[in-house]
Order: structure tokens, then C-alpha cells, then sequence
């Protein structure tokens, strides 16, 4: 009988599903992130904790389930740290995210609901040969990045990034513009870059199209997968690239190296935050001056009127239909080129 595999979204990019693939054990020295393997759940999952499949949808897995994903890494501030580096012989590993970046949770937020707890049950193999991630990411010529940027970076996970861009990606669209969405960091989940999408982006691209299960990696892969993304956004011929850098950039999600390899077309930079604290923080650490801030520190008047006492800078609650028109004078500031706007200062 074929053995059932649910296929999480870290797979999207490959043809496992239609080409099939062997199943062997290898060594542990052997192992490298981003290598595809299967897992089989040990024991019942929460009922709270599904896996994101290849299409995007969410599903409820079963005890004994086997689950394909990627060995990775992730260091998240709010919720989970760890890595596939951690898991030992018995090969015992956590479902890290529900995307299927695997690996051992070293440090677990006590209000996250367990994790799926999973055994390592082999590498997905061809031809007496292992399947990574990179192995079906599709070959680019390298072009550079010439259209604008608008950026959007946080004060940590969990601060309205994704949120907040799709508001501007609505905008912009309304606006007659040709969109692409881009996650250039984070740790693998197929709906935030799926929710650009559906606020309109002609195009989403993400850093597991460029082979990475997450951007926990040295400075010089990224700086690898950053360049394709940026290759793959200008294959789409976009008026304008919205980029969201997952986490905050002092984070190890490379955030601060996708913001230089930015720089160069950066028009327009939205910072959300937690709070307003958190804004000084990376204003300070990071010696970032954003153009706009947005997030849960702009959710009420009191912490709009306290980011421009403590930092000097406009807050803007976006997800106000009445705050609409100051996003689209923000927007329009930062594109003359391409809305044809004068360069007087949105009315805050």
C-alpha cells in the first residue's frame, strides 16, 4: 500500500507530489538544512496547531501522520527558537512552524500551543540522491532592482507587517499600478505572502522560492537568495516592489541585509510597531528613520500622540478607512515618478 504524505508548504516549490521520490536514512553528518525529509507525528497534535499544506489551506494532522518538510532554523522573539542543528541521534524534532520548517524547539513561549513533536523518518531521495530545497528553484539570469520600493519592517514578529502591507498593496493597485509582494525574511508560512495576493499583488515572491525554508542562515546564502528574489520581482515588470522583511532587523533573520540590498530603490519605509517604546528601540539600534509608523502602536490616538512625543514621527492606523486618504498622500509622495504627485508633505 503507497504510504500517504502530507506535503506542508515548504514543498510548493518542488514536483514531489507528481514526480515521487524514494525514502532513505542518512547519517546525521550527512544532513544540511533545507534538505526535504519526512516525519512521522509522534503522539496526538493540538487541536490548535495545524499544518499549512502546499496550496496554502491548513490542515488538522493525526497521530502517525507523515509529514514532508525542510530542516531549517528559526529565532523567533514571541513565540519559538530552534534549529535542525539540535536534533540528536533519535531523531526526535519539532514541526518549528506549520509551513514544515523542522527542527528542535530549544526555548518555546509558554502561551504557543505545543508543538507537533515528529521523528525523522528519512530523506526524500532520486536517483541515490537527496532532495533539497534548491534543487527546484527556477534558474534566472541575475538582473538588478530598478523599480521603487516601499519596505516594510517591524520592531519584532507579530507587529503588523503583513497586515499593513496589504493595505498599501490595495492602495497601490487602486492607484493603477502593476504590484509585486515580496517576504524577503522570516521563517516559512505560505499565508502572509498569500494575503499580499489577494489584496491585489500581480505577482508574490518569498525567500522559499529562492530555496530557503527560513532566513536564519549565514549572511552569504542569504545575500544569494536575496539577489533571486530581487531577479524574480523584476522578471514580473512591476511599476513598484511592496517588501516586507519578516521579524525585525536586529533580529538573525539577515533583516538588516535585506534592507541594504534595498536601499538603492527605497522610496517609502513604514516601521511597525508593538508599541511606541519599541519604535525608539529600533530607531536607536538600528539608526532607522522611517517615513511612517503603523501597527499596534498607532491602534488609538494616545499611542499616535506618544510615538510623535518620544520619536517625532507620524503614526498612521491604516486599517481606518478614514485614514486612507493620508496613506494615499504618503504614497503618493514617495512615487511621483510613477502618480504623477507634486513633492508637498502628506497631511498629517
Amino acid at each position: 500500500m503507497t504510504e500517504r504524505h502530507i506535503f506542508t508548504s515548504v514543498t510548493r516549490i518542488a514536483d514531489l507530489e507528481t514526480c515521487g521520490f524514494e525514502l532513505a536514512e542518512l547519517p546525521r553528518a550527512e544532513w544540511e538544512a533545507a534538505d526535504y525529509i519526512a516525519a512521522r507525528i509522534i503522539g496526538v497534535p493540538s487541536n490548535r496547531y495545524g499544518l499549512e499544506l502546499a496550496n496554502g489551506r491548513v490542515l488538522e494532522p493525526m497521530e502517525d501522520d507523515s509529514v514532508i518538510g525542510a530542516l531549517g532554523a528559526r529565532a523567533a522573539t514571541l513565540e519559538a527558537v530552534g534549529t535542525w542543528e539540535a536534533i540528536e541521534d533519535d531523531g526526535y524534532m519539532h514541526a518549528l512552524t506549520g509551513a514544515g520548517l523542522f527542527g528542535k524547539a530549544s526555548s518555546v513561549a509558554q502561551w504557543v500551543s505545543p508543538m507537533i513533536t515528529l521523528r525523522y523518518a528519512g530523506h526524500l531521495m532520486r536517483g541515490g540522491r537527496k532532495l533539497c530545497m534548491g534543487d527546484f528553484v527556477i534558474p534566472v539570469k541575475p538582473q538588478p532592482l530598478v523599480v521603487p520600493v516601499v519596505l516594510l519592517i517591524g520592531t519584532s514578529m507579530s507587529a503588523g507587517k503583513t497586515t499593513v502591507g496589504r493595505t498599501i498593496i490595495h492602495e497601490l493597485k487602486r492607484m493603477g499600478l502593476r504590484v509585486v509582494g515580496a517576504k524577503v525574511t522570516g521563517a516559512g508560512r505560505f499565508r502572509d505572502i498569500l494575503s499580499f495576493r489577494d489584496a491585489g499583488a500581480d505577482a508574490i515572491i518569498d525567500f522559499v522560492d529562492a530555496g530557503l525554508p527560513s532566513t536564519v542562515v549565514s549572511e552569504a546564502r542569504f545575500a544569494a537568495a536575496m539577489a533571486y528574489m530581487l531577479t524574480r520581482v523584476m522578471l514580473e515588470d512591476p511599476d513598484v516592489l511592496v517588501a516586507e522583511a519578516g521579524a525585525s532587523p536586529l533580529e538573525p533573520y539577515n533583516g538588516a541585509s535585506a534592507v541594504a540590498a534595498l536601499a538603492s530603490q527605497l522610496r517609502c519605509s513604514v516601521l511597525c510597531a508593538s508599541d511606541p517604546y519599541a519604535v525608539v528601540g529600533v530607531q536607536t539600534a538600528f539608526d532607522f528613520q522611517p517615513d511612517l509608523v503603523a501597527g499596534p502602536a498607532t491602534n488609538t490616538q494616545a499611542g499616535i500622540d506618544l510615538v510623535r512625543k518620544l520619536t517625532g514621527l507620524d503614526g498612521l492606523n491604516v486599517l481606518r478607512s478614514s485614514s486612507r486618504p493620508r496613506l494615499r498622500a504618503v504614497l503618493e509622495r514617495a512615487l511621483p515618478e510613477l502618480l504623477g504627485s507634486d513633492s508637498h508633505p502628506a497631511p498629517f
